[in-house]
């Protein structure tokens, strides 16, 4: 399935990897890949499989769950197409409070003592999905694990899993996703050992 999943993201370039130029991140940080999952919305074949690869990575982990919380936005239609198709509530959880209405953090309602997976479209550094958890343990909920379709594997995200004590599962990842550019030529041989190195040192990565 990782290969597959990687597969669709090149394909509908939801996922490009460049080094000549890198990318520049709004934090400012160069980086030879860029990924926009929203662009999966648009096609429906794709993100049918995706979903229905969600519901088999839940089933085949035996994940507890009462309901869904997306982090807002990038999480939400996954959130809604999994609610909808394991037929649970769902929730969202914005990046923060609204300055009007009800200044609500969380939109929907968490059942106490309920159990939810977190739902991700893509892992970075993991910080919008430690906010989710920790906005539906505030509501009372129970969050013991995460999904999302890819990750970057970077350190800083396994710190905060591990601070927030949850489990993450992804349908791929950086390494799965490299390799497979390169066998798909996406990327030149002589590019691999050094898009590589940026999941390993990304703040201090320079472009070649």
């Amino acid at each position: 399935m990782p290969d597959k999943i990687a597969e669709i993201l090149l394909k509908v370039n939801a996922v490009m990897l460049r080094t000549k130029p890198p990318f520049r991140w709004a934090s400012g940080i160069l980086s030879p890949i860029y990924t926009d999952n929203r662009l999966l919305m648009s096609h429906v074949r794709e993100r049918e499989f995706i979903v229905n690869s969600f519901i088999k990575m839940i089933k085949k982990n035996k994940l507890k769950s009462d309901g869904f919380a997306a982090t807002a936005t990038a999480g939400i239609p996954w959130g809604a197409w999994l609610s909808q198709k394991l037929k649970k509530p769902m929730v969202y959880v914005r990046s923060e409070t609204k300055d009007h209405g009800k200044e609500n953090m969380v939109e929907g309602k968490v059942e106490e003592g309920k159990t939810y997976i977190v739902v991700e479209d893509l892992i970075s550094t993991g910080q919008s999905s430690a906010n989710t958890i920790k906005a539906v343990r505030e509501k009372g909920g129970i969050v013991e694990n995460c999904v999302a379709i890819f990750t970057y594997e970077l350190e800083k995200s396994r710190q905060n899993f591990e601070i927030a004590n949850v489990r993450v599962l992804t349908l791929t990842n950086f390494t799965s996703l490299v390799q497979l550019a390169l066998k798909q030529k996406y990327i030149a041989k002589d590019q691999l050992t050094h898009i590589m190195d940026w999941k390993k040192h990304p703040e201090g990565w320079i472009a070649v």
